[in-house]
């Protein structure tokens, strides 16, 4: 890959936002229009918006760094390396796709399609069509459960008869697509959120695309909330380097991190937004990343691959990320919580014992550097992306509604977008624009200011096949 002084520049970006951030810590703010807790691709985003209708914004983040849950790593490997999300989609409508272009970002598309192992061999072109054939039964089935009066759970709408390729549908379109296993997943959610098409990945990593984004912006980095005052005359926000009074409030966590009860809110919050955030909760989604020169899998560079499961304990095989010799292996769902729970050593194990079952010994021995996620350790997220659980689906629009001059925003509270980059940064910036005419600096709704309507990609002719198993779309 070649490195330009566009792409050094961004790597770099992370490092002097932290910088920025060090500085704005020790001036904070004693007063601004808005206060935004959570750097993440929603809390930019409405910074963004706020400071560009020349409004006083403060965004307080709990982590020593911005992105929440992107978040690229450029010191583990020789190459950038994604620990949370790693695609965006649709890049034809996707602002974040044109975000990253603006910024001159290197993009990439993911190629097209996947491999299947069947035990120690690729499937046969008639196992293929057998799967995806399955595969399209299935989401058939969803889709038809969706539209009944009861919600289920779309193990419950699962045809009886896929066979052998049960236990790899679930893991595809439940597990690797939204961290939860079918049995735990809405179908009324899960019809909801559009097939992914056409993945891009940025070459020096989202994480960092982030931090680019969020340069300029008053950020005060390793300052936690913790507490909100949100009716009466004094709004504001505590946090242990001191209160920031402010006219609204946006709060962009996650709802595992909201229902937590590590920020404390004046007056409490409505249970009907509590309850709505706990049946949003994160599903689980972790990478294992392994360093493997010369790619042994015979897959080209980025390509994909799944096994044919049926004990639940499998994963999604990612070679060659841009080119290096870095390979990653996705564990999601209750299987890669459990595994999470264990640590870190016993993850990297799970990785190595999974490609000797598929590849044999030579090639997990061939590796030289490991890593993994724990995104459901990390105290600042508490897990991956929201998944509605049965019956949960309308709880979206119900943590959407503003509570006075408190707003919310994060993948949970797109409708369709949840568990996406886009769909963050679109509530990021729809909550700023609510927030902004509470205050009364946005006195008419015009194309500039009008928050954009959901986006749900349906009807549009997709420019390559779905791609609902790739990889941890995972904003804050």
């Amino acid at each position: 890959m070649t490195i330009t002084r566009r792409d050094v520049l961004l790597a770099f970006a992370a490092l002097a936002a932290g910088a920025q951030s060090d500085a704005a810590r020790a001036s904070l703010p004693r007063e601004a229009d808005v206060v935004v807790i959570g750097a993440g691709a929603a809390g930019i985003a409405a910074a963004r918006r706020i400071h560009d209708a020349n409004r006083k914004v403060v965004v307080v983040e709990a982590a020593d760094r911005i992105g929440g849950r992107c978040h690229t790593d450029l010191t583990t490997f020789d190459t950038p390396f994604d620990r949370g999300a790693r695609w965006l989609f649709d890049p034809d409508t996707n602002l974040m796709a044109r975000l990253a272009r603006g910024t001159g970002t290197a993009v990439f598309p993911a190629p097209p399609g996947q491999k299947i192992r069947i035990g120690r061999r690729n499937a046969r072109a008639g196992e293929t069509e057998q799967f995806l054939a399955a595969l399209v039964r299935a989401r058939r089935a969803i889709a038809d459960a969706a539209r009944g009066r009861t919600d289920l759970s779309c193990a419950a709408a699962m045809p009886g008869d896929l066979d052998v390729w049960a236990g790899t549908i679930d893991f595809v379109l439940g597990a690797s697509a939204t961290g939860k296993d079918l049995k735990d997943l809405s179908a009324m959610d899960r019809a909801r959120a559009p097939q992914r098409h056409a993945a891009i990945g940025c070459e020096r990593g989202l994480g960092a695309l982030l931090a680019a984004l969020g340069q300029g912006l008053p950020i005060s980095l390793s300052t936690p909330a913790s507490r909100v005052t949100w009716a009466g005359r004094d709004i504001g926000v505590e946090t242990l380097a001191g209160r920031i009074g402010a006219r609204a409030v946006i709060v962009t966590v996650s709802t595992n991190v909201l229902t937590s009860g590590d920020i404390r809110f004046t007056p409490e919050l409505p249970k009907r937004h509590l309850d709505a955030a706990a049946r949003l909760s994160l599903g689980s989604y972790d990478r294992i990343a392994l360093w493997l020169p010369d790619n042994p899998f015979g897959l080209g560079p980025g390509e994909t691959m799944i096994e044919q499961s049926s004990d639940g304990k499998t994963a999604l095989l990612t070679a060659g990320t841009t080119g290096s010799s870095l390979c990653t292996i996705d564990v999601a769902g209750s299987f890669g919580r459990d595994l999470s729970a264990q640590g870190e050593a016993a993850m990297i194990a799970f990785g190595q014992e999974w490609l000797t079952k598929l590849f044999g010994s030579d090639v997990a021995n061939a590796v030289q550097r490991s890593a993994a996620t724990r995104w459901n350790a990390a105290p600042h997220v508490l897990g991956a992306m929201s998944a509605a659980e049965v019956g949960g689906q309308p709880s979206r629009k119900i943590l959407i509604e503003p509570l006075g001059n408190l707003f919310f925003a994060g993948e949970a509270t797109h409708e369709t977008l949840w568990g996406r980059v886009d769909g963050a940064w679109e509530s990021g910036e729809r909550a700023a624009d609510a927030a902004l005419r509470k205050i009364g600096a946005l006195k008419e709704a015009t194309p500039e200011t009008q928050p954009r309507k959901p986006s749900r990609h349906h009807g549009r002719k997709p420019s390559r096949r779905p791609q609902d198993s790739f990889g941890f779309p995972l904003p804050r």
